[in-house]
Parts: C-alpha cells; sequence; structure tokens
C-alpha cells in the first residue's frame, strides 16, 4: 500500500474503498445463495484466475498500547488477569476496521463510514454492545480454551508436553504480498509473552522438496519465509512488493499461530500478489512442501469457478484451514471448498478466571454456498437444519471480534521507516481464527505421532460426528448459541449447528484429543502417468496410448506438444512426425478426487533414409539402341535424373519411381554415369553408379553343324544368323544343286551321295563385316549319324531355349550324349532321340558349349560342339 499524504485525502480515499468493498463482498440471504430462496450470485461470481482475494482481518479502531512485560518470563502470569480494555471514542465508533493499517489507527483517520448502514458494512459499532476494545494475550487466549501453559523452562520437558505444543509438526501461512519484518516481529511478539524462540531458516528455488520433518524433541521453533512462483507451485528467487495491509495479515497469522503451537515450525508462503491464480500457487507448493496444516486468512466471493480449483487441497497428509469472511451473511472461497475447514468468528468474554462465553460474531462469514453441493459429513439430519441443502459454512469458529480481540506485533511502514520499532495493535477478523485453529490442529498431529499415527488429513468427519455424542460435543466445543450474522434461517446462533460458528470454539486439549483419536481417511491418490519412450520415423504416422494408473475415470491433457500432434479421448496421434526429439507432459485428472499426475513421454523420430537408387553394368553395340528400366526406392515420390551421361542418352517416366534410359545411337567406348533420385518432400538425395560398354559391331554370327541326307530325297533347313544389321548370305563349297535364299533357307532338291563341306557366309551391309559357319553334309546309306543346330544366343539373365536336331541315313539311333561347361544349361531329348530341347533359365555372361555324341545301330558315332553365347545386354 502506498501512504497517502495528508490524513484528510487518506479518509477520503478510505471512504470510498470502504464502500466498493461493501459493494463487492455483500450478498443476500444466505451467503451465495438464499436458504429462502433461488440462489443469488454475486457481481464477482464468475471469477477467474485473476480474482482479487482479501486479506480477512481486522484492527480496533484503537491502539491498545504496549502489552504488560509480566509474561515475558515464560510464567504465562496474564493468564489469570483481565485483558485490557482501552475505551473507544465516540468519534471512532463508527469506522470501518476491516483490513485497517496502523497509520489509520495511529493517524486517527480509519474509514468513516455513513450511519445507518446495513449489518453486511464492516463497521465497527455493531460488534460490541460497549464502546471498548479489549485486547487478549497469548496466555489468556490459551487460558480462555482450555491449553495448557507454555512452561517456562522447556528443557527436559516430556514427549507428551513437546507434542501439547506441536512439536514436530508444520504449519504452512499463505498469504500475499511480502512482509520484510514478519521474523523480526515474531521475535518481539514471542519475547514479551514468553513464547519459544523461533530460529530463522532459508530455503533457494532449487531446494529438494518434501520437507524434512522438524524434530519433535526440539525446544524451539522453525521460521521459514519463502517467496512462491506466480504458477505451477515453486520457489521463486524474489519476494513480492511490500503491502501494508497484507503485512499486517501475515503479522497476524504467523504470531497467533505460534502462540497455539509454540513448537511447531512456521512456514510463511507469499504469494506474488493477491490473485487466486498466484494463491493457487503458493497452496500447491505447500502440498509440495508438506504433509501439515495450511491457514488462508483470505478470501473472495464463492462463483462457478470454485470446482476448478478443488485439486488444490488434495494434498497428501495436509489439513487445510480458510476463514469465512468479514462482511456477515456471505459464502466465500477457499471457505466453501468441501475439502477446507470453514472457520467463523465469535465475540469472546474471558476474565481471567472462570469459563469463557461468546456470541456469534455479526461480522462473521457464513451461509448456505450457491456451486457446491452438500458434503457428506453435513448430514442436513444430523445437524438439524432442512435448511442445508448445499455446503454450509462455517463449520466451527473461534474468537474474531476486533473489539475482543488480541495482541499482535508490527513493524509498521516499513518502506520508509528508519528503525522500524515494534508497535502493537488489537486484531481480530476471521483471519485471526483461522490460523488459531491450524496451530490446534498441528497439536492434533502431534498427539497423533505420539500414538504412531499419521496426519489426520480432512477433519471434518470427526468434527460433525461428534454431534451423535453429546458428551463427545460438550467436551470438544463450546456450543455459541447466542447473536447472528445476519437474517438467514441458519445465520443466527443456535444450540448445534449455525452458520455464522459452525459447530461452536474449540474446548483446547479436549477438542486436540478427539482430532488426536480420528481415523485416518484414506489419502486419495492421484493418477500415475507413466514415463514411457515412443519411437517413429519421418512421415510415418504414429499412435499411442499413455500408460495411467488410477482408481476412479481420468481425462488427459498435454503440453509441450509439437505441432500438429492430437489428443483425442486417451489415444494420442501424429499424422506427420518430423525428425527430432520432444518431450510431450502428459496430465491425468482424475474426474472423481480432481487430483493430477503428470508424465514424460519422450518422442524419438527418426529421420527418412534416403532413396536408394539402381545401380548397374550395361553392355550395348555399337549403332544399336540401348533402352533400360531404372528406378529408385522411397516412400516418397522421387525425380530421377542422369549426372555425366553420354550425349543422346535420355530418361523417360515410368510408373512410380521408375524410368527408361534410352540411348538410341551408342558409340563405341567405356561410359561411367549416375542416375540420381532426389525425394520430393525431404530434400533427400542419393546417386546409383552406371559403367555402359558399348563394343563395336561384329561380324554376323552363322550356325554351324552335320547333316545327314538320303540321295535323290529333296531336303532344306534354315541357316541360324545372328548380326547386328541387315545381311547377305553365300556358299561356297556348295556341290551342284544346293542353294541358300535371302531368308537363309538352304536346299537341295536333289542330294547326290557324298560328304560336302559348304560353308555359309553372310556379310553386314552396314560394317562390310563377314562370318561365316560350316555345315558338313553328308549324303549316302552309310555315313553314321549327323548332328545340326542353329547358333545358341542369348542375353544375361533371360532364358535361353533352342533345339538340337539328330538325323541318320540307313540306321537308328542307338544312344545319346550330352554335356556342357555350364551346369544351368539343361537337356530334354525326345523320343528316338531326333531332337532335344536346350533350356536354361537365367544365362550368365560367357562364352560356353555343349557336346554331343551319338552313336547308331550300325555302330558309328559322331560328335559335335555347338557354341553358346551368352552377351551382357
Amino acid at each position: 500500500m502506498q501512504h497517502l499524504s495528508s490524513p484528510a485525502l487518506r479518509r477520503t480515499t478510505a471512504l470510498v474503498s470502504g464502500l466498493l468493498l461493501s459493494l463487492i463482498v455483500s450478498l443476500p440471504g444466505c451467503g451465495g445463495g438464499s436458504a429462502d430462496g433461488p440462489a443469488v450470485s454475486s457481481p464477482a461470481a464468475a471469477a477467474s484466475a485473476s480474482l482479487q482475494m482479501q486479506p480477512s482481518y481486522h484492527l480496533s479502531p484503537v491502539l491498545p498500547g504496549a502489552p504488560s512485560d509480566v509474561d515475558r518470563d515464560g510464567s504465562s502470569s496474564s493468564a489469570h488477569q483481565l485483558p485490557r480494555s482501552v475505551t473507544i471514542p465516540a468519534s471512532r465508533q463508527g469506522i470501518s476496521t476491516r483490513a485497517l493499517t496502523f497509520q489509520e489507527v495511529a493517524d486517527g483517520t480509519g474509514r468513516a463510514q455513513a450511519l445507518g448502514a446495513n449489518s453486511s458494512g464492516t463497521t465497527a459499532s455493531p460488534q460490541a454492545t460497549t464502546a471498548a476494545s479489549v485486547t487478549y494475550t497469548p496466555a489468556q487466549i490459551r487460558a480462555a480454551y482450555g491449553l495448557p501453559p507454555v512452561p517456562s523452562n522447556l528443557t527436559g520437558m516430556t514427549a507428551l508436553q513437546a507434542a501439547q505444543l506441536g512439536a514436530g509438526q508444520t504449519i504452512y501461512i499463505v498469504d500475499a504480498f511480502h512482509d520484510t519484518y514478519a521474523f523480526g516481529e515474531l521475535l518481539a511478539f514471542s519475547n514479551l509473552f514468553g513464547l519459544p524462540a523461533c530460529t530463522q531458516k532459508t530455503l533457494t528455488p532449487t531446494a529438494s522438496l518434501p520437507l524434512a520433518a522438524p524434530p519433535s524433541t526440539a525446544t524451539t521453533c522453525e521460521f521459514i519465509q519463502v517467496a512462491s512462483s506466480s504458477s505451477g507451485g515453486t520457489i521463486a528467487a524474489n519476494y513480492p512488493r511490500y503491502d501494508a495491509q497484507w503485512a499486517t495479515e501475515i503479522a497476524l497469522d504467523v504470531q497467533w499461530a505460534h502462540a497455539i503451537a509454540p513448537l511447531a515450525r512456521i512456514v510463511l508462503i507469499e504469494a506474488t500478489d493477491a490473485s487466486l491464480n498466484a494463491l493457487g500457487s503458493a497452496v500447491q507448493l505447500a502440498n509440495r512442501m508438506g504433509p501439515g496444516v495450511v491457514s488462508m486468512s483470505f478470501g473472495a466471493p464463492e462463483g462457478s469457478y470454485v470446482s476448478s480449483y478443488e485439486s488444490l487441497f488434495k494434498g497428501t497428509g495436509m489439513t487445510y484451514f480458510a476463514a469465512t469472511g468479514d462482511s456477515g451473511t456471505a459464502v466465500n472461497w477457499p471457505a466453501a471448498s468441501p475439502s477446507v475447514v470453514a472457520v467463523g468468528g465469535t465475540s469472546l468474554r474471558y476474565s481471567g478466571t472462570g469459563s469463557r462465553t461468546e456470541t456469534a460474531w455479526s461480522l462473521a462469514g457464513g451461509g448456505i454456498s450457491a456451486y457446491v453441493a452438500l458434503p457428506s459429513y453435513q448430514n442436513p439430519t444430523l445437524l438439524r437444519s432442512t435448511a442445508i441443502t448445499r455446503r454450509a459454512v462455517a463449520d466451527v469458529s473461534m474468537n474474531a471480534d476486533p473489539t475482543t480481540g488480541q495482541y499482535v506485533a508490527i513493524i509498521p511502514n516499513q518502506t520508509t521507516c528508519t528503525f522500524c520499532q515494534v508497535s502493537w495493535v488489537t486484531t481480530g477478523g476471521t483471519s485471526m481464527s483461522s490460523p488459531q485453529w491450524a496451530g490446534l490442529a498441528a497439536v492434533a498431529n502431534a498427539l497423533r505421532a505420539q500414538s504412531g499415527k499419521g496426519p489426520m488429513g480432512s477433519p471434518h468427519a470427526v468434527l460433525y460426528q461428534s454431534l451423535t455424542n453429546a458428551t463427545t460435543y460438550a467436551g470438544a466445543f463450546l456450543d455459541v448459541a447466542q447473536g447472528s450474522n445476519g437474517s438467514c434461517t441458519i445465520c443466527a446462533a443456535r444450540t448445534g449447528y449455525d452458520a455464522p460458528t459452525g459447530l461452536g470454539t474449540p474446548n483446547g486439549m479436549a477438542m486436540a484429543s478427539l482430532l488426536a483419536s480420528a481415523t485416518t481417511p484414506a489419502t486419495p491418490v492421484a493418477p500415475i502417468v507413466a514415463a514411457s519412450t515412443v519411437n517413429g520415423n519421418y512421415g510415418m504416422a504414429i499412435s499411442f496410448v499413455p500408460s495411467v494408473s488410477s482408481s476412479n475415470a481420468v481425462t488427459l491433457t498435454m503440453s509441450g506438444a509439437p505441432a500438429g500432434m492430437v489428443l483425442s479421448g486417451s489415444t494420442i496421434s501424429w499424422p506427420s512426425p518430423v525428425t527430432g526429439t520432444f518431450k510431450v507432459t502428459i496430465t491425468a485428472r482424475d474426474s472423481k478426487t480432481g487430483l493430477t499426475g503428470s508424465g514424460v513421454t519422450t518422442l524419438v523420430i527418426a529421420p527418412p533414409p534416403p532413396p536408394i537408387v539402381s545401380s548397374g553394368s550395361l553392355t550395348a553395340t555399337v549403332g544399336k539402341a540401348l533402352s533400360v528400366a531404372v528406378s529408385a526406392g522411397d516412400r516418397y515420390p522421387v525425380r530421377l535424373s542422369l549426372v555425366g551421361a553420354p550425349s543422346g542418352m535420355s530418361l523417360a517416366a515410368s510408373g512410380t519411381n521408375g524410368a527408361i534410359l534410352n540411348w538410341p545411337s551408342p558409340v563405341a567406348g567405356t561410359f561411367r554415369f549416375s542416375l540420381r533420385a532426389d525425394t520430393t518432400q525431404t530434400g533427400l538425395s542419393a546417386v546409383g553408379s552406371y559403367v555402359v560398354v558399348v563394343n563395336p559391331v561384329g561380324a554376323p554370327q552363322v550356325s554351324s553343324g552335320q547333316i545327314a541326307l538320303n540321295p535323290g530325297t529333296a531336303w532344306s533347313t534354315p541357316v541360324s544368323v545372328v548380326s547386328a544389321n541387315a545381311y547377305t548370305l553365300s556358299l561356297s563349297g556348295a556341290p551342284a544343286g544346293l542353294t541358300i535364299n535371302a531368308s537363309g533357307v538352304l536346299a537341295w532338291t536333289s542330294p547326290v551321295t557324298g560328304s560336302y563341306a559348304v560353308t555359309v557366309s553372310a556379310r553386314d551391309t552396314k560394317t562390310g563385316l563377314v562370318g561365316s559357319g560350316v555345315i558338313n553334309l553328308v549324303v549316302g546309306s552309310s555315313t553314321g549319324p549327323a548332328v545340326f543346330s542353329t547358333v545358341f544366343t542369348g542375353v544375361a539373365g533371360k532364358p535361353l531355349n533352342g533345339t538340337l536336331f539328330i538325323s541318320d541315313a540307313g540306321a537308328s539311333l542307338a544312344g545319346l550324349a550330352l554335356a556342357s561347361n555350364q551346369a544351368g544349361i539343361k537337356f530334354t531329348p525326345s523320343l528316338g532321340m531326333a531332337s532335344t530341347a536346350v533350356t536354361w533359365a537365367a544365362p550368365v555372361t560367357g562364352n560356353w558349349w555343349i557336346q554331343v555324341s551319338v552313336t547308331d545301330s550300325a555302330g558309328r558315332s559322331t560328335m559335335a560342339t555347338i557354341p553358346v553365347i551368352i552377351n551382357a545386354k
């Protein structure tokens, strides 16, 4: 808070602030909705994470003066004395006491309120029947509420005595902004009232959480002050800015939690600001530090937002208390949460002897929620009220009236003070009730630890079930049955449950014992999301279901996901992954408890492989067109191109990722070139290497062989010729009458007995090269068997088929032997052995031969060798 430059200006600003605040927090009927009619929401009901919380303290409009030091020696002497009483001047009886600062009280300015303000205003006049401000010491409050005096000598305490002071337990005070001198104020408070001193410890943002439990045998307490980050529940590196109102709230909360549980560790968590989001983050940090008890002395009107923040109050081993507010009939959050103990307020009367008396404080918050369903522990039959149809607040109460207030040490004006001396104020508000109940819960947890029990967690069930036994209820509670905080059905204090005081105020150690005896509720378990690794490939869709363990149905969310990743129900898919390693946080939210659990899935997406390109060695002949299919393998389309190809060579697309390599007119030589493939989507490329050997055109190849003929019987046979170009045929050594035509048919109309070696020549019409073959003609009846075959020529890898012919004049065939220097060549003789089929399924390049041996029935034999020529292409 920035201090105003003059009392007049401060009074004017305070008046406007008070009126606006009254408008914001006032609600008709019973809180968020009237118990007697339709629910009515406040203008602030549609809240968001930026909703501003308000501190719930009040200051008496007069200063009490410095307290007596009779308790400094640890004797708790003031417990048996009358509390200090200061008259409230008539000029001060009409000012607003809500969130006053020390300077406003000291200056006598306050925030004046017009007379006749309704009961939901924050004026001092309705709070007490006399114009006096009463202030209690810690010893008086402990005595009034049935807590044992703090021993003057803590050395040698029994374990039970230490537990009665909260030893070994932690209280988390959650507030907004920064109180620079919170520890100094606590020291002054402890020293004057003879309470155990605390030692200050610090935590760095990288401190290991949760905290180790404090020792249960310590004779001092620990005080830790940390700043919370604006979200995420982590420790911030820097404290937030100072604010005079919130600094007063902090001092009040810290000192009175300490007064009730003097040996409990106090952790003050300061939110970056007073927004719901920032204070929620501070509660998250407390949960991470736990287990322990959380006190929240702030609030704002409830709204439809409340269910979204319920998971804040599900920490393991955690108990939560919140002030109900200080504007009369109204329901505030976080007190409205069914997981939080809502603490209302009373006006206390205690003289130092005898029993205390209390009435409902007229400005204590409370009523029926418009947004939170009726929790099971608030059974309307048990509470004897048909008006309770939804969550009712308060649950319990304690002294909250600032005119029956309690001492707090503050160091005011921290932004300008020079010596920063301690001053004393009289405080009240339900924000004073909440930390005292938190202290009492810490004592109960210490007693539970003594008997081997864990932290109590939520105490609602045991508190409300005490109503079922009159003796138990009367022992643990003072039933406040007078006063009211409004005009709704349950706004007036009465026997049993009512809105301003709940079940009543605690009877110290009897209440602690009741809480210590409670059965520890089953702790809700947050969903567990297993960490995992998912592998994938670039561009290939992936889909997976995270592994989640939960006792209830969950909803999943994810953060840190790469672009294009989609969560649908429980399945995560990524249609087109990109290369890289990605860490995606998967969060599962329990649909019943609101608890969340997270796990990290690591996605490892391998880069796409380059295309696979064919390679090869080719053989061609000069001038003879070359045409070969080439291709590349890839999951995406590729562009094929030639690199370093000889002139005239080209590609023509064929099918998917394929092409035809064409060279219409090869020239002689050896050529090396590359086939390049570029993937259209990934940009990756690869090359395949090719060698093409272009041979000069060879001479035509002419078949050879031996043929047996019968004299005088007309005969003809085709002569096989292999040539790169057109050719002409001619004969030499031919007997008269033997001819060959242009088609290669050798004919003899009337063979003459004898043996003839006939040379058949083929001349290439383009190159002039000549190739020849010799055909032996045997004419006669006693010449023996003859073998004839075409020249076997083929291409590597392409099946080869041909026929061997065998004849014999004047005898029958008696035996046939076939052999080859290549195992792949197969023979299938016909019946009678007149012909033999020759096959080769997968020829390989080279010059091979077939050897034929034939015998006839006359004992004559013939051998012939037939060439087999296989070209590479």
